[in-house]
């Protein structure tokens, strides 16, 4: 499968990331990646462009029809503050998953816990609520557990023993290296807008080199 990412789509059409891209707008890119690629294609679809649990499946049931195969769903509240509470979030999993009736779409259900809270030294402390939220997301319906931002090996070891569903985590610099997450028991691996940002990066460096004279 291919992936996109919702801050590199939405960079990439000159918009913030956080659902400032129209909803109509990312159908119509789900649309013509699912129609010019070979590989399925899941969906960085933020928090669903709603809040309602049905307003959520409904929009979701728009990017199955775009032909998407899987979604990522975050708990995090776009535009507001903290993240939904695990019960609320996890009626919006189930709405979804009942919206998509026998559609075997993936929901990878994402909790903003650890993106949300910048020191890791605090991260240890969180982990209980994490797996709380794992075990009501898989409940609900989800499909994966994604904990972005999580890059300490024992406490994602932990996060893999303890979630009923497969975890997938961020590749960012300082994660560990993909031989290693395999062996802790992660099974899907992201790279958000990094390869985006590389290369607009390579980009940058080139047109100064050219403005330069180089």
């Amino acid at each position: 499968a291919i992936a996109t990412a919702s801050w590199a789509v939405a960079a990439a059409h000159g918009f913030a990331d956080g659902e400032a891209v129209p909803l109509d707008l990312v159908l119509q890119i789900v649309a013509r990646i699912t129609s010019t690629v070979d590989l399925p294609v899941t969906v960085d679809f933020e928090g669903g462009y709603a809040e309602p649990p049905a307003a959520v499946a409904a929009n979701v049931a728009r990017a199955v029809a775009a032909g998407a195969v899987g979604i990522n769903f975050e708990d995090q509240v776009v535009g507001g503050d903290g993240l939904y509470a695990p019960d609320v979030q996890a009626g919006r999993i189930r709405a979804i998953r009942q919206g998509v009736g026998d559609v075997p779409l993936f929901i990878n259900a994402r909790t903003d816990l650890f993106l949300k809270e910048p020191d890791r030294s605090r991260h240890a402390a969180l982990l209980p609520a994490a797996i709380d939220r794992a075990a009501a997301y898989a409940q609900a319906g989800g499909s994966g557990f994604f904990v972005p931002a999580l890059v300490d090996a024992d406490l994602i070891g932990r996060v893999c023993q303890a979630s009923p569903l497969p975890v997938n985590v961020m590749q960012l610099r300082d994660a560990p290296p993909r031989a290693e997450l395999a062996s802790l028991g992660v099974a899907r691996i992201s790279h958000g807008p990094g390869a985006y940002r590389t290369t607009m990066a390579g980009l940058t460096d080139r047109a100064r080199q050219v403005f330069a004279g180089a």
